[in-house]
């Protein structure tokens, strides 16, 4: 259950369509692996199997959960670097604790977002707090990473702590969709996210029976993630569910319908930079040279040094 709800009654709605405004049509649907990341947490790999010109200007999504953690189970990561791009972490319900090596930090919590911009370097730790460790929880959210132009490689990093409930709210015209905005703009309403490379992120909960038309920006790409539940995307119904991603084409507006149940979606999009892309691991840079000089400068300590009484993964008495 998203952390984050209203009474779509009392909210703006979204505009109806234009006279010539064209619904995204679907170009491919896949559906996200599952795995593991840092010490052990679920994921589903929500853009495997995608090509990287289809996802520009994202990079990585993980889904982290759905999961209803007993005592001793949660998990996060250790200490790590990043350096040529931003990481949002996007808690639907839940709460993870992060920290940096650039004074930036806090409890990320139901329907809260921590925005980070890695840019020239920096190192952070994402784990549960202690008595989420202890007690158990569901756990449930996203990471994304976004990447950065060449120009804004090597910006200064910088933090954004973004409280649930800071996001922009609106409802579908019908009333049976509720639409949080991070970061971007739908309709004339903005989210608070402030980013480097023009995108847009929202999330949607839409009731059973109600269908969702937004209009989204032409020079964007436009991508559906099904984060829960089933429904359909775009003007000849492709069915979707819950793990898959929808790429779609060219067009002004983008559809979502929940037919049989409840379905929550990820909708994002932005404006492709269209730059060479050389990524790895915690790296997202445009030439394997410099890769090569991110690895060499985060073994050189020029990424900051993890501070004083730091964060540290906690592990309970439990048993995994």
């Amino acid at each position: 259950m998203p952390a984050v709800t209203a009474d779509t009654l009392t909210l703006p709605r979204i505009g109806a369509a234009g006279p010539g405004d064209t619904e995204r049509p679907v170009r491919s649907i896949t559906t996200g692996p599952r795995g593991y990341e840092g010490e052990g947490f679920p994921v589903v790999r929500a853009f495997a199997g995608v090509s990287a010109a289809d996802l520009d200007p994202f990079v990585h999504m993980d889904q982290m959960g759905e999961v209803e953690y007993q005592p001793g189970e949660p998990r996060g990561t250790d200490w790590h670097p990043h350096r040529g791009f931003e990481t949002v972490t996007y808690m639907i319900d839940g709460k993870f604790a992060h920290q940096d090596s650039h004074g930036g930090g806090g409890l990320i919590t139901d329907g809260a977002t921590q925005w980070m911009t890695a840019g020239s370097g920096i190192l952070h730790i994402e784990t549960p707090p202690a008595e989420l460790v202890e007690s158990g929880g569901v756990f449930h959210g996203i990471q994304l990473w976004v990447n950065l132009p060449k120009s804004d490689k090597f910006a200064p990093p910088r933090y954004q702590a973004i409280d649930g409930d800071d996001a922009a709210l609106l409802a579908s015209s019908d009333g049976g969709a509720l639409v949080r905005i991070i970061a971007g703009e739908i309709d004339g309403h903005r989210g608070p996210g402030i980013t480097h490379t023009p995108i847009t992120l929202a999330h949607v909960t839409i009731a059973h029976g109600a269908r969702l038309d937004v209009p989204w920006r032409r020079d964007f790409n436009a991508l559906v993630y099904v984060l829960s539940g089933s429904g359909y995307v775009g003007p000849v119904a492709h069915p979707v569910r819950s793990g898959q991603l929808a790429v779609l084409g060219p067009g002004d507006r983008i559809t979502v319908g929940a037919p049989r149940e409840a379905i929550d979606v990820l909708l994002l999009g932005g404006r492709p930079i269209r730059e060479p892309v050389f990524h790895y691991g915690p790296f997202v840079m445009n030439s394997r040279a410099e890769l090569v000089e991110a690895l060499q400068d985060y073994q050189a300590g020029k990424f900051g040094t993890i501070p004083p009484n730091a964060l540290m993964p906690h592990h309970g008495g439990g048993t995994i």
